[in-house]
């Protein structure tokens, strides 16, 4: 196996992690390895992004302090943003992971 071949794929995600304006764009890009064009494409990843507001206490029907993805249902942006907000994996979002969202 080539030792250059199987280093590039690092290569190529260091050089994306010093790009930081590359992971909140979309793109493509070519680059050449030793005559080969390697192509890197940037995809905007499912990430919080906009000017969003809800009533927690609303969405909060059991009022147990989280929202459920049922409850999150209620709220068709929210619901699909769901799984990008529970960083915990939960399946419930507490309301410091929706403190951007607070009215």
């Amino acid at each position: 196996m080539n030792l250059s071949r199987s280093l590039l794929p690092a290569l190529l995600l260091c050089a994306a992690a010093s790009v930081p304006a590359l992971a909140q764009e979309t793109g493509k890009t070519t680059l050449t390895d030793k005559g080969t064009p390697v192509t890197v494409t940037s995809e905007e990843p499912d990430s919080i992004r906009g000017d969003y507001h809800i009533d927690f206490a609303k969405l909060d029907r059991n009022h147990d302090g989280f929202i459920s993805r049922e409850e999150a249902k209620a709220n068709p942006t929210l619901a699909r943003e769901f799984d990008a907000l529970d960083t915990h994996h939960t399946g419930r979002l507490s309301k410091a992971q929706l403190e951007g969202w607070m009215k």
